[in-house]
């Protein structure tokens, strides 16, 4: 096998005798992340209090931990999956690494959908390569690599995502990871059924089958309890060995297609909801239990208090109908819009955090962070000082509010940049747009119309009352923060079909495309 990050192992200046001294006293660390699932798919008051869809969900395994650790109220990621998961691995922003739509499991292709008046952005169609050279991808180094470097055993189980077949970025394997299971180039899983073996049913596959479950075909397992068990299963070898390990499991719920959980179906049918809805609030359950189990085996193993459990999606909840019960994008209120936009609905996620000794229990953080910062901290936490990486980093760590959460920091500008188009139809903030926050003002860029609304998020959550008319100077700030960052980040944008010229960015002067 190819080694593909050769190149990036050789720049790291972690000695021997550091690793050595991090197998001694690193804690071991576990991502526990969540595919698709919004800030209101739980029972736990992000935002303070328990509103109407918190009371629809019963998740007491994510109470659970926010009870132990640390609830991060403005937490961020990106639109849509691809772009958050470079992120997290690499410690860019998705306007800086380039992959800003999901990538495809076919090599080149381009998954923006078709578009009347743009062409679209030169995006890295082909993902995270950690080999210099590969065509349409961003060349890095991640922080599971480093942790491997740094004597840690790395794990991933469930959805990758990183790239499509035929590339590195495909295989978690060359992205640091020790052990791989089920991780590859598809974003969901054909079935979520062991009965139809997880879509592997002879000439029924696809590039969509979750792989490497075998052991669990006509079990009655639903594929999150599956990747559970083999994410158990995994960790045994590590703390046996009395090795320091990072997991990454990564579960392909609550993607579509969303599938009954038998386990928890029947009660929310129950209780009223419609089928739709209650299969998926059964597929939230699901994942619940899933943290639990992970938490239950920690403490059996008594390796919880040295053990790290950080809880994150990748980005907001689905809002369509169909797939989704009830009026279109009202699956997040009060947060506007879903997945795929940059209204909060599609880029604020649950994000909870759990460090023994270090984090207060019960604690609440409203500082703003997003999921570039993961990189930093994650490799903080697990005391890797000494590294060098081929991109630049522009993750923060939080390390510090994880010490204090109340601690005042700086105001920081956050980014979100999706030139692309997800869906033919769109919805509010979905395809084409750009947005920026610094404290509790948030502007948002239509890249087609070239409107730039101003939210004040300190008392409009819901993103109703646009400002931009009443603040002018404001709008102007941010528009040009926002345009200048985009600029010296290189981020690609859509292409007007008509004049081969890029579209304009939200600080200069901009022409109202229409729709021909």
């Amino acid at each position: 096998m190819k080694n593909y990050f050769a190149t990036i192992l050789l720049g790291l200046t972690i000695c021997s005798a550091g690793a050595q001294a991090q197998q001694r006293q690193s804690p071991n660390i576990i991502l526990f992340l969540v595919d698709d699932m919004g800030w209101m798919d739980n029972s736990v008051p992000f935002s303070g209090a328990k509103l109407t869809l918190n009371q629809r969900y019963r998740t007491p395994n994510m109470e659970r931990l926010a009870a132990q650790g640390v609830l991060f109220s403005n937490a961020y990621a990106t639109p849509v999956c691809t772009p958050s998961r470079v992120s997290l691995m690499t410690g860019m922003n998705a306007a800086h690494h380039g992959v800003t739509n999901w990538t495809s499991p076919v090599k080149n292709k381009n998954t923006d959908a078709p578009d009347s008046l743009f062409s679209p952005a030169p995006w890295n169609v082909n993902g995270l390569s950690p080999r210099q050279g590969d065509s349409a991808t961003v060349y890095a180094a991640t922080y599971p690599q480093l942790l491997k470097a740094a004597g840690y055993y790395t794990i991933h189980v469930g959805k990758g995502h990183w790239g499509p077949m035929g590339m590195p970025g495909a295989n978690p394997l060359n992205l640091g990871f020790e052990v791989n299971i089920s991780g590859h180039a598809a974003g969901h899983p054909q079935s979520y059924l062991s009965e139809e073996h997880y879509g592997n049913l002879p000439g029924k596959n696809s590039v969509q089958s979750v792989p490497d479950l075998e052991e669990y075909y006509d079990s009655g397992d639903f594929l999150t309890e599956a990747l559970t068990k083999e994410a158990i299963k995994a960790m045994a070898t590590p703390i046996a060995r009395r090795q320091p390990f990072y997991l990454n499991l990564a579960h392909y719920a609550v993607h579509d297609p969303i599938t009954a959980d038998p386990r928890f179906y029947q009660q929310y049918k129950d209780a009223g909801l419609n089928a739709a809805e209650a299969k998926y609030a059964s597929m939230i359950e699901g994942m619940d239990k899933s943290l639990g189990d992970i938490m239950d085996y920690l403490e059996r193993q008594h390796v919880a208090g040295n053990t790290i459990i950080i809880f994150m999606s990748d980005n907001g909840g689905l809002s369509l109908n169909p797939p989704r019960g009830g009026a279109a994008h009202s699956q997040n209120l009060p947060l506007k819009a879903g997945k795929g936009s940059v209204y909060e609905g599609g880029i604020r996620e649950p994000m909870l955090v759990k460090w023994p000794a270090v984090t207060k229990p019960g604690a609440v953080c409203s500082q703003p962070l997003i999921i570039e910062d993961f990189f930093p901290t994650i490799l903080e936490m697990a005391g890797v000082k000494k590294y060098n990486t081929p991109q630049e980093v522009d993750g923060k760590s939080f390390v510090p509010l994880l010490r204090n959460p109340a601690q005042d920091q700086p105001e920081r500008a956050l980014v979100w940049h999706y030139p692309d188009k997800w869906i033919p139809k769109g919805g509010p903030g979905i395809n084409y747009h750009s947005a920026i926050r610094k404290g509790r003002w948030k502007l948002v860029y239509n890249m087609r119309t070239g409107a730039k609304e101003l939210y004040d998020l300190a008392t409009d959550i819901g993103e109703v009352n646009n400002l931009a008319a009443k603040q002018p100077a404001k709008v102007d700030e941010l528009a040009k923060l926002l345009s200048d960052q985009l600029r010296r980040w290189k981020a690609p944008m859509p292409v007007i079909t008509a004049t081969g010229e890029p579209v304009r960015m939200p600080d200069e002067l901009v022409q109202v495309y229409k729709m021909k």
